[in-house]
């Protein structure tokens, strides 16, 4: 059900499909990949634009699905063109100024070896580097909200689901 309320009826009482569509919410959409090694360990990138490591992936562009911009953005960073695992986690941020909410996705990228890491191909600039990190280590490279997001992603990985969360906690 949609609350046409703001709109201005039409003569036949139907709110203006125009002014209705440009009512709606907009959210920024990211798509990030979970890789991690035989010891469980997870793969972080080291970006070259701001302190804090994060997994590969990044913002989905206009009229492109999470998964196709989840694999662009291996392809840019990494110099990867690998398929998907399944979808991992959902996760609802809320607008934190200057930028407005969001819905982030985290794609399973599989296990990944040492060799896999050393044939990366930083091909943008945009990483500086790339390795493997247990948990605890992760949460003193990453923002909390990451971190969590990796917790519930990885929870996600032993137990075959797909997880829920707002603000990286898990909320189903």
């Amino acid at each position: 059900m949609s609350d046409t309320s703001s709109a201005t009826p039409t003569p036949d009482g139907l709110a203006s499909l125009e002014r209705y569509v440009a009512g709606m919410a907009r959210k920024r959409l990211v798509a990030g990949v979970l890789f991690r090694d035989r010891e469980g360990r997870v793969l972080l990138v080291e970006p070259s634009y701001k302190p804090n490591w994060e997994i590969p992936g990044g913002a989905v562009e206009a009229d492109e699905s999470p998964w196709a911009g989840a694999r662009r953005e291996l392809a840019e960073e990494l110099g990867w063109r690998r398929p998907l695992g399944r979808l991992l986690v959902v996760d609802h941020i809320p607008a934190q100024e200057p930028l407005p909410e969001g819905v982030v996705f985290v794609f399973d990228g599989g296990v990944l070896d040492e060799r896999d890491v050393a044939e990366m191909v930083f091909v943008d600039g945009e990483i500086l580097s790339a390795s493997f990190h247990t948990m605890a280590e992760v949460r003193t490279k990453v923002k909390p909200v990451l971190a969590d997001r990796l917790d519930a992603a990885t929870h996600a990985v032993r137990h075959g689901e797909t997880v829920l969360c707002e603000q990286g906690k898990r909320v189903g």
